[in-house]
């Protein structure tokens, strides 16, 4: 059969999209093959907040936060905790990574028209030495327009690569077999699915219509996770982290399923990591849910009491917003899959933040009137307000002994004495009489309130939690959120998948989450954040122009 076009690339998320225009800007021929329909453009990035690390960037100067490569490759290292022979590339990658995030990342995307807030967020504050997990300073950087701000400048080029006949969609098309001859990857085989017009992120049909094959010199898989299969998730949960959730909540929709992983490893590809994932554990039931089980994280503050569901406080460092997998297995290791919160109005007001665009309309509508009001009032923004409303997993009362009532009520368990949290929450508040304290927490919102950012707009001042004037009472139940993967396709650094052998797969190459954001896992254990998105573009842009280099 006769090539359609030079590169196949499998997804139309911001991996496949990076790889396409880089590829047309070579002037090679691209098909881009899609599971779902057009409104899905884009894939998960689109739905993200847009973060992205940024080193040594003017924003970070501007706030007076010192970083350099240095520091940043220290903090990886300590976070990542590379210990396998198989993390030999996703190393290499890594550190390809930070170094591209030390130089032209932010004048590349500038180029197209991207932009940053100026504030900026400091995500996985670590709280152990000065060589272990976490993030030093600030550098989380949010996209200017959050997801839709990144997807755009690479739809923009897409759709104009189109029109000059470089880049061809098939939507709907559903990829079940990779195709070689002799050793080469060279072709796609699967079946077209009916029309759909959902809209973006809705579980679609899989009603099949006609079978399909193409053909091409190179194939790059830009498929994504596996976090909306739950099944899968449990198959590679870790023992580290403890026994797997029994429940939980989806941050990604129902397509995230994994199968094109699966289908690349039966053409001869290595799959590394798999045990290594990213889920979130300050995930909310969606009250006007997208897809199946919809979740939505918190991106707390750093002064919300966090719980366990038999009423004990977390231990030192695990405190909102330090070490994600760290409180991961805590929770695990209580036999519960669920923890709380426990906070106030002026608390929720300032601190609580929800991920994706969908919950940030003043960003995602670049709106400067809009977002310049968020530390304006006591209430929080519209969307938190109406979790607060309408969230199953929101109890707010006037008083500790009702809230506590309620939450019993909710998990349905009554595990929680109200005396014995009243205790903790007293103990807590009497720690900020002094300006200097023993409570490791209360150390932590001082030190966060050292940074401009955070002073201004993520960071509560200090006060007494059950004070009345800050009141009203605010729990929520936690949810164990599936998100990204962190293992996968394994691949060098011009993302070309390899075998079991180590050998590279002739035609055949991975980016994104597919590959974990490159290497087949270049976050090793854990992630700074801000590095999935970056990951995406990384891999993509640097499988694009190996492949266009490839194919000439």
């Amino acid at each position: 059969m006769a090539e359609q076009a030079d590169v196949i690339i499998v997804g139309a998320g911001l991996a496949g999209l990076v790889a396409a225009t880089e590829l047309a800007d070579a002037g090679r021929r691209v098909l881009i093959v899609e599971q779902e329909s057009e409104r899905n453009l884009g894939g998960q990035a689109f739905w993200s907040l847009g973060g992205l690390m940024f080193i040594d960037s003017p924003e970070q100067r501007r706030m007076g936060i010192k970083d350099s490569p240095e520091l940043a490759w220290e903090d990886w290292l300590g976070t990542a905790g590379f210990d396998r022979e198989e993390d030999y590339w996703p190393r290499q990658v890594a550190q390809a990574y930070v170094a591209f995030a030390a130089s032209e990342k932010r004048e590349w995307l500038r180029a197209m028209g991207h932009r940053v807030f100026p504030v900026l967020g400091w995500a996985e504050r670590g709280g152990y030495d000065a060589c272990g997990h976490g993030n030093s300073v600030p550098r989380f950087h949010i996209t200017w327009g959050t997801g839709p701000g990144i997807v755009e400048p690479f739809e923009r080029r897409a759709r104009e690569a189109e029109k000059q006949g470089l880049i061809r969609f098939c939507f709907r098309h559903r990829v079940d077999e990779l195709l070689t001859t002799g050793e080469h990857v060279d072709g796609v085989r699967g079946q077209v699915l009916a029309p759909d017009s959902a809209e973006r992120g809705i579980k679609t049909n899989r009603d099949e219509q006609e079978p399909f094959e193409y053909r091409a010199q190179a194939i790059i898989v830009a498929s994504g996770g596996i976090g909306g299969n739950h099944e899968l998730v449990r198959r590679n949960w870790p023992e580290r982290l403890g026994r797997p959730p029994k429940r939980m909540v989806s941050g990604v929709p129902a397509h995230v399923d994994g199968r094109m992983i699966g289908i690349t490893e039966a053409a001869g590809a290595r799959v590394i990591n798999p045990d290594r994932m990213w889920h979130y554990v300050e995930g909310i039931q969606n009250w006007n849910p997208i897809w199946p089980m919809h979740g939505i994280r918190i991106l707390p503050g750093p002064s919300s009491l966090w719980f366990d569901a038999e009423g004990r406080r977390f231990p030192a460092p695990l405190y909102p917003g330090s070490d994600t997998l760290g409180q991961l297995a805590h929770i695990q290791s209580t036999g519960y899959d669920y923890s709380w919160f426990i906070l106030n109005q002026s608390i929720i007001k300032r601190e609580f933040a929800l991920s994706g665009s969908e919950q940030n309309p003043d960003i995602t509508g670049k709106s400067w009137l809009q977002t310049a009001q968020r530390p304006i009032g006591r209430k929080g923004t519209g969307p938190v307000e109406a979790f607060k409303e309408h969230g199953v997993d929101f109890v707010v009362r006037d008083n500790l002994e009702d809230l506590v009532r309620g939450m019993n009520e909710l998990s349905g368990d009554n595990l929680l004495d109200p005396a014995d949290i009243r205790r903790q929450i007293e103990a807590r508040d009497r720690q900020l009489d002094n300006p200097f304290t023993k409570d490791f927490q209360v150390m932590a919102i001082h030190n966060a309130r050292k940074f401009t950012g955070d002073k201004i707009v993520r960071t509560a001042k200090p006060h007494r939690i059950l004070d009345p004037k800050h009141g009203p009472l605010i729990a929520v139940r936690l949810n164990i959120l599936t998100r990204k993967t962190l293992g996968g396709l394994s691949t060098d650094l011009n993302a070309q998948v390899l075998n079991e052998q180590g050998e590279r797969i002739q035609g055949l190459y991975a980016v994104g989450e597919a590959a974990g954001f490159g290497g087949g896992g270049m976050h090793g254990y854990r992630a700074l954040e801000g590095t999935f998105l970056g990951g995406c573009l990384f891999s993509g842009r640097s499988a694009g122009r190996a492949v266009a280099r490839a194919v000439a």
